[in-house]
């Protein structure tokens, strides 16, 4: 982490200064510079405590180009929508790295990147090789396509369009990484061209980076503006699915798919041992005084879609074990003696009879 001098700052400041003019390109990139500034503070990048330094910075960079951060719009401009002066940059070092002359033994000639003006202006070769690309596109030879791409690239290297024809071509033969760093760069380049924003979105989604993805549509509506084009806003509305999905998955992955309801046992499953202990007994094993068998229980029907019911809606058992009329009933059978089955449990029959019991 680097902390800016006070010193430092102004020599720096003033250096460029000296370099500057008042043409609007450079005003642009003190804006892009300022904002970076700020946005590294605001992101966790520096820490508060160089909150103070940063806006010494920024404040002498706006004096001496004479430029006002606080104008939104004006910043917006400058580094341009969705974007900053870091993704600007890094499109720079993968342009350069992309297009650095290779080494030659013996020889110290480099040869001359081409400049932004130089890119920005239609290349006649660079053209005729989009449009054998788009041939081999059409031909579904994806390779073809991507190595025509390429060489018009070469010539171009800032062409969002050729940028987003190869990443076109990338998303074809499943390269979705090749095809989100190839729209990325293309949104950078120009952050108007709402096709690179489209297969920015389709390569997220691709790589399963659904939040990613509805931003990058997002980004394309807003260019394109009036609400954006249908098949943007599909591939929106398809991405903020995926991301709700995943929430909700989220939240079933926490509660955990055998999270005990209130009242019921593991997974769901109503608690047994509470009705067998309004019985009089404790377990399931069918001794004098207890519960009766529950493999011979579940025999009957009545007693089976009961527990059935009971484990659809856990909540059933709460129910059952506040009815007033089972509890009376289980009372004066819980002690043994009634007219029932073993243990002084009661007859089934009899006890299915009962209306209050029966509607459960």
């Amino acid at each position: 982490m680097f902390v800016w001098k006070h010193k430092q700052v102004i020599t720096y400041t003033i250096t460029l200064h000296n370099m500057a003019s008042n043409d609007a390109s450079r005003k642009k990139l003190a804006l892009a510079i300022i904002d970076y500034l700020n946005t590294s503070v605001e992101d966790g990048t520096l820490s508060a405590d160089d909150r103070d330094s940063i806006d010494v910075a920024t404040n002498c960079i706006a004096e001496c180009f004479n430029v006002d951060p606080t104008d939104k719009k004006a910043v917006a401009d400058a580094v341009g929508n969705g974007q900053n002066l870091l993704s600007i940059y890094t499109v720079y070092e993968k342009l350069r790295g992309k297009n650095a002359p290779s080494s030659s033994s013996g020889s110290d000639t480099k040869a001359a990147a081409p400049s932004a003006t130089d890119s920005s202006k239609p290349n006649p070769e660079a053209e005729a090789l989009k449009g054998q690309g788009n041939v081999a596109m059409q031909q579904k030879d994806y390779q073809k396509a991507v190595d025509l791409y390429s060489k018009a690239i070469d010539l171009n290297p800032a062409n969002p369009i050729y940028l987003s024809n190869r990443a076109a071509a990338h998303s074809a033969m499943k390269q979705h990484d090749l095809a989100k760093e190839d729209a990325e760069m293309a949104v950078a380049a120009d952050p108007k061209y709402t096709k690179a924003w489209s297969r920015l979105g389709l390569a997220r989604f691709a790589l399963g980076d659904a939040k990613g993805s509805m931003e990058a549509y997002k980004s394309g509506i807003d260019a394109e503006g009036n609400g954006g084009s249908e098949a943007m806003r599909k591939g929106y509305e398809t991405a903020k699915k995926r991301v709700e999905e995943e929430e909700d998955e989220d939240d079933v992955t926490r509660s955990g798919p055998g999270a005990p309801s209130s009242g019921g046992g593991g997974g769901g499953m109503p608690d047994l041992s509470s009705l067998a202990g309004m019985f009089g007994g404790g377990g399931a094993g069918g001794a004098g005084g207890g519960m009766p068998d529950l493999g011979a229980l579940m025999q009957n029907p009545m007693m089976r879609q009961m527990a059935q019911n009971m484990m659809s809606n856990p909540d059933m058992m709460s129910n059952l074990m506040n009815n007033p009329r089972l509890r009376e009933m289980a009372s004066s059978f819980g002690g043994g003696g009634g007219a029932g089955g073993g243990g002084g449990m009661p007859d089934i029959g009899s006890l299915m009879q009962d209306p209050s019991i029966a509607e459960m």
